[in-house]
């Protein structure tokens, strides 16, 4: 009982931030009552407040073991890991030191899924892996690879081009540059969705850099998508009303719409234009409006 009224001053003084006093009222608990690992674990979460990282992960590893020891809650054992796992996170200068914290984090997770150690694992992961790219990032050897890419592009070489880009955008993820040649691989390859999603993340890091409109015009015409192809020709032309690329890629797309508007398209492009247009989240609702059903079968019955 004693025990516990330290530890509720305890809790009191950490509420007010007064974490001296807190870890005061926290180590007297433990002198009273050693059978309860909270006092080590709350005492541990002081600690991190602090800044006392490596006192907060020899109170977790006491509370862990002295839990094994009294077959403690899961929970309490739980807790006690995913501290240990937030200092050693707070500690970690390295992806070594980060994979160390994953690891407690995972742990924890094995004693009791809790949210919020879930949520800490998943920030230790985005941590490693940020601080991996940062020691990676260099953009002279980005700009090397992309010569390399650019190299095997003209040589038609197109998957060994796409290798070299690759390196490129793991060297230096933010060059548009890149993702527009690499847009340009995928096209030549017949990725379309890949090649889209380069040329709109090239427009994403720079929407001044024309070449990204033309890459995505590109692939939206092969997938005859005309009207939607004009529509990014058309954006592009914002930033630079004379590109030629963009002027002969709108000239195309109204080529082709005008041909479908005078009945001028083959069976085929026809049947995949109704695919398409079966496929589209608009048309669909349409189709399944009540009023159009109606209108549908009275139209098939004529």
């Amino acid at each position: 009982a004693a025990a516990q009224k330290e530890k509720e001053a305890g809790n009191a003084s950490y509420k007010k931030k007064d974490f001296e006093t807190a870890i005061q009222h926290y180590t007297k608990a433990l002198e009273l009552d050693d059978e309860d690992i909270s006092y080590l674990t709350n005492r541990a979460a002081v600690y991190i407040e602090m800044g006392k990282y490596d006192e907060c992960i020899e109170d977790c590893d006491k509370a862990v073991e002295r839990g094994r020891e009294l077959r403690a809650d899961f929970k309490m054992v739980a807790r006690a890991l995913t501290r240990k796992g937030t200092a050693l996170a707070k500690l970690a200068k390295n992806s070594k030191d980060y994979d160390i914290a994953i690891e407690t984090f995972q742990k924890a997770l094995t004693e009791h899924r809790n949210p919020d150690t879930l949520k800490r694992l998943n920030e230790a992961e985005k941590a490693k892996k940020d601080l991996e790219q940062q020691e990676y990032y260099d953009p002279k050897l980005a700009d090397e690879e992309r010569e390399k890419g650019n190299e095997m592009f003209k040589q038609q070489k197109y998957p060994e081009a796409i290798k070299h880009y690759n390196e490129a955008i793991r060297r230096n993820p933010k060059d548009a540059r890149v993702y527009s040649n690499r847009a340009a691989c995928y096209t030549k390859l017949g990725a379309m969705p890949e090649g889209l999603k380069d040329a709109e993340k090239c427009i994403e890091l720079d929407p001044t850099f024309t070449k990204g409109y033309t890459r995505k015009g590109a692939v939206q015409f092969f997938m005859k998508e005309y009207e939607k192809a004009m529509e990014t020709y058309q954006a592009g032309l914002k930033y630079d009303p004379n590109n030629q690329e963009l002027l002969d890629g709108i000239r195309r797309c109204v080529e082709q719409i005008n041909k479908a508007n005078r009945g001028d398209i083959s069976q085929e492009d026809l049947q995949e234009k109704q695919s398409k247009a079966m496929q589209d989240p608009e048309i669909q609702n349409i189709l399944t409006d009540p009023i159009m059903r109606q209108v549908s079968s009275n139209l098939s019955s004529l």
